[in-house]
This record gives C-alpha cells, structure tokens and sequence, in this order.
C-alpha cells in the first residue's frame, strides 16, 4: 500500500477514524534526516499494508496539524491508534529500530 499524503482535509477521516493503527510522518523537503527515512516509510507501507496505516504530513504544508500534535522537531513518528497518539519517536531511526516501536500495534 502506497503511503498516504495527510493533510487537515483528509486527517480526520484517514487517520482519527481509521480501523487501523496510523504511522505518521511529520517530514518537510528541506529536511536531511527527513529526505534520509523517506525510503524507510515507503517499505513499511507496503511491509505493513493491512495492519499498520503509513501517511505523511508536509509541517510547511500542514503547520496547524504539527502544532497541533507538539511537533516541534523533524522528522517526528507518531503513532496514532483510535485517535489516540500511542508512540512518539523523534529524529531519524533505523528500520529496525521503527520496526520494534510497532509490533505491539500490528
């Protein structure tokens, strides 16, 4: 499954209401250690296609969703399950490392 683009239109409906659990990617083009994880998002939306939801959200784009979730630093993964922020991981990790943070929701 291709990862999702989120923005404040679709944010409700894609990750608040959704069945799954959402890994969310709060990146921006400008961003070194954003541009360095973006191929690790890519392969856990597919990876993970029916148990774990993959969007991300532009903070140039969408700067009232990251402040709204205290996003302050970037990259920042949040993990969003029954609209409810489950996990926090901030600063670029290692797929391993995303991957640990992510069993217990799959």
């Amino acid at each position: 499954m291709a990862v999702i683009t989120i923005t404040k239109e679709n944010f409700d409906a894609e990750v608040l209401r959704s069945a799954q659990p959402v890994l969310l990617d709060f990146w921006a083009s400008w961003c070194g250690p954003c541009r360095m994880i973006a191929p690790i998002i890519d392969q856990l939306s597919t990876e993970l296609a029916g148990k774990i939801k993959v969007g991300k959200v532009d903070v140039d784009a969408n700067n009232g969703l990251a402040a709204t979730y205290g996003v302050r630093t970037i990259p920042t993964l949040l993990v969003i399950k029954d609209g409810e922020i489950m996990d926090t991981m901030v600063g670029a990790s290692s797929k391993d490392a995303i991957m640990q943070r992510l069993r217990p929701f799959m």
